[in-house]
């Protein structure tokens, strides 16, 4: 009874030296492959030994994109692999057009809503229209089950010809549509109009192939209006296309003035700078800016800055300041390799330092004090400072109002209101009509009767007496959305309780 379990270690040491032997003899039997990290062979040596050795069958697709996703994201945060269904979506973003039904929508409460229908698309052809829910795309359900809003995209896009049927809810009837989809134009100028005499305002969403068209003709009827100073809102752009960006600062600069200049270990430096003939150089300009300004924005920020051209007002920029190029493969993927930084005129460098929590650095901001402080901000941490800084406003996060934005209630609300009073926002055509149509419309008790039959919210009367006009001009927005005037009307409105605006127009 004693000896069994010597016997049993005994055998065990045996085939455990056994293995050791053998891997040993076949270890001996090879020989050595010489690599050096420069040459990239062994890389290439892995993956052959992998195809000879490995115990099943390899899916290489998988295995390949793995690997060059992994070796990428050694380099710079923004060198990156695309798999083909994330390169065409990119690339169709910022070509100014994609293929699709033609349609703007938004999920305030688990189903989307139509907000716009794109004139002269598929859609409008078709007969949806705004405020339509959506749904099913095809056979597939998308409404009441938290579908993901990417998701809805993709199904709704497709190759110019082909064809996808929509089913709405309108009122209390549910219409299928069979929709051909076909090349639809998107914007990069979301609003542009006067806000005074004298003043224009221009939001740009991204540096897309059309901009610089859009900017032109949104300038000069902007200019046939009036105005003699712009206001020109880039928040939230995080860029684009570096030409784009080099015609508008041509725009507003003399000739010969540096725009910007980019230099890499294999690129020469390049410096670009103004032509002289731009149409708004006797325009006045200020230019507003946020964590979320980026690439192409911090360029045009960083050259009507650096110029004296234009006061730049907001908070420090994102910190982007890499040049990409991209390589495209025949699968549809492709790669973009940063090859180059971007200095503004002066020499700074726009881009921010890498970090292991690179893309979380805007958050660490709030931490820091810097969105409360302008001696917080630091410009040798990247991107571009303000003239003019504006601090993250705090004082309205009351209780009632972090309970409704967390429940999307505002949103939720213009979207119940637009389904009763359709067919008068549908009616309103221009600014001054619609601000009559909301003063009458008594917005205030029917939100708080929604935010309480709906979500269960009341507020105290003294938070909501602080608070009610902020709140309210955000929900009169909401719900001009739903007009005629879609974002134009937004925005004019929303301007209104926009502290970083307001600073620009020296209130």
């Amino acid at each position: 009874m004693r000896r069994e379990p010597l016997i049993i270690a005994l055998l065990g040491v045996l085939i455990g030296a056994g293995i050791v032997l053998t891997a040993d003899k076949i270890s001996a039997s090879r020989q050595r492959i010489r690599t050096e990290y420069q040459d990239w062979r062994k890389l290439n040596l892995v993956l052959q030994c992998l195809e000879k050795n490995y115990v099943d069958t390899i899916d290489h697709k998988k295995v390949t994109d793995a690997a060059i996703t992994a070796a990428l994201a050694a380099l710079d945060p923004h060198t990156i692999y695309m798999l083909p269904e994330v390169l065409k979506d990119s690339e169709d973003d910022l070509a100014g057009q994609f293929e699709g039904i033609g349609i703007q929508f938004n999920v305030p409460n688990d189903t989307a809503i139509v907000l716009e229908v794109i004139p002269g698309g598929p859609s409008e052809k078709i007969g949806l229209l705004a405020g339509d829910r959506l749904l099913k795309v095809d056979d597939k359900v998308i409404a009441g089950v938290k579908f993901p809003q990417d998701s809805m995209v993709r199904r709704m896009k497709g190759p110019a010809g082909t064809k996808v049927t929509i089913t709405v809810g309108r009122d209390k009837e549910v219409i299928p549509f069979e929709i051909t989809r076909g090349k639809i134009p998107t914007h990069s100028v979301d609003a542009a109009f006067m806000v005074n005499d004298t003043t224009g305002y221009l939001r740009l969403s991204k540096f897309a192939r059309t901009t610089y068209t859009e900017f032109a003709q949104s300038a000069l009827e902007l200019m046939a209006g009036g105005m003699e100073h712009l206001i020109m809102d880039l928040r939230g752009n995080s860029g684009g296309f570096l030409d784009q960006a080099l015609l508008l600062a041509d725009q507003f600069l003399p000739k010969g003035a540096n725009i910007v200049y980019m230099e890499g270990l294999h690129r020469k430096r390049e410096t670009y700078n103004a032509s002289g003939k731009g149409l708004l150089q006797g325009i006045g300009l200020t230019v507003l800016i946020d964590d979320g300004s980026a690439s192409s924005s911090e360029i045009f920020a960083g050259a009507m800055q650096d110029n004296g051209r234009a006061q730049i007002v907001g908070r420090r920029s994102f910190g982007k300041g890499l040049v990409q190029e991209p390589t495209y493969f025949t699968d549809g993927s492709g790669v973009r390799i940063t090859v180059a930084r971007f200095y503004t005129p002066s020499g700074r460098c726009i881009q921010k330092p890498y970090s292991d929590d690179y893309n979380y650095e805007v958050f660490e901001r709030y931490g820091t004090g810097e969105m409360m402080e302008a001696d917080s901000m630091d410009v040798s941490k990247g991107g571009i400072i303000p003239d003019v800084f504006v601090p993250v406003d705090t004082t309205k996060a009351s209780q009632f109002y972090i309970a409704c934005n967390r429940k999307a209630t505002p949103m939720r609300f213009a979207s119940a209101y637009f389904d009763t009073h359709k067919a008068e926002l549908q009616a309103i055509e221009d600014y001054d009509s619609l601000l009559k149509y909301l003063d009458r419309a008594g917005l205030e008790a029917a939100f708080l009767s929604f935010a309480k039959a709906k979500d269960g919210l009341t507020p105290v009367i003294d938070e909501w007496n602080g608070e009610k006009q902020y709140m309210l001009t955000q929900i009169r927005a909401l719900v001009g959305r739903y007009s005629k005037l879609g974002d134009k009307a937004f925005y004019h409105l929303y301007l209104q309780t926009d502290d970083v605006f307001k600073k620009a127009m020296g209130e």
